[in-house]
């Protein structure tokens, strides 16, 4: 065999286990499917840097609700605990252990969708922790994402088909709508990447799920207790029903920290009346140092 034979064979052989990685790699990255919970997040075009702020932003607000986050049983009475060196490379060990066998509390998986970062959860509960995430920022006006426009949480996930869908709303819609719970309701629908299915359809079905949970369930597009949020992607359905959806903008992270007319009015009259305040008593002290001034002419 000559040079150039076996440099072409070796050539190949590159070639082959180069592409036999790749596909080994592709198989291992986690899509969105059928049975998750988590997070669905919108962002413009930076979905890398949107990643990284989500988790930033969850893990804090996790912290608060269910304390750090936990990888293995505590063996502080374990003698190389003792070893601060040892203890640490450990604790870097257990997290790129929980990585790969994807046993993190939070991880991205591919969403189907351009813009949109789904993150999968684990031993959370998606709409208690983003209302929480979503209260503090309306109350405190304090802006904690630079790329991340809207963060929807989904504690349910089923195959987009009508059927299917109303089959596994009639149980997942059970803990608000069935009687004796009953509430004002409203629905909100998304589709990506998904041309089979009708919005019209889809939320005249869901409607009439919950009307039959309880008659007493009434529509309310203005300012509705709940919120179903009905986000399709390819073949996967996500259902939540969440709370303060008006009141929150629309789960917006950017517009909920900005303040709405009323607001800005109140915070007006505050800061006029403060200035005020502050300029009085510069006034009388002007008019008893002139008062002053008088009587010792």
């Amino acid at each position: 065999m000559s040079s150039e034979q076996e440099d072409l064979r070796a050539g190949k052989k590159r070639k082959k286990a180069h592409y036999g990685g790749f596909s080994k790699r592709q198989k291992d990255f986690k899509q969105l499917e059928v049975g998750m919970q988590g997070i669905l997040i919108t962002c413009n075009m930076k979905e890398r840097k949107c990643v990284g702020e989500a988790y930033s932003l969850l893990n804090e607000y996790a912290d608060q609700l269910y304390g750090p986050e936990k990888f293995t049983e505590d063996h502080s009475s374990e003698s190389d605990e003792d070893d601060v060196e040892a203890a640490l490379k450990k604790e870097v060990d257990e997290i790129c252990t929980a990585t790969k066998k994807n046993l993190r509390r939070f991880q991205s998986v591919e969403s189907g969708a351009n813009n949109v970062v789904f993150i999968r959860t684990l031993s959370v509960e998606p709409e208690k922790l983003v209302h929480h995430i979503l209260k503090d920022m309306y109350t405190t006006k304090k802006k904690k994402a630079k790329v991340i426009f809207r963060m929807l949480p989904f504690s349910g996930t089923c195959k987009a088909f009508l059927e299917d869908m109303k089959q596994y709303a009639e149980t997942f819609f059970v803990p608000w709508f069935k009687t004796p719970n009953k509430g004002t309701f409203q629905i909100v629908y998304k589709a990506r990447n998904n041309s089979h299915m009708n919005r019209e359809e889809v939320i005249k079905e869901l409607a009439g799920v919950v009307g039959n949970l309880n008659p007493e369930n009434k529509v309310d597009l203005n300012n509705p207790e709940y919120t179903i949020v009905v986000e399709i992607i390819k073949t996967v359905c996500c259902l939540s029903v969440v709370k303060d959806y008006v009141l929150l903008k629309k789960y917006n992270l950017q517009e909920v920290v900005k303040c709405n007319k009323e607001e800005l009015q109140e915070k007006l009259a505050i800061s006029t009346k403060e200035e005020i305040s502050e300029i009085k008593p510069k006034e009388e002290t002007k008019a008893e140092q002139d008062h002053n001034l008088s009587a010792d002419d």
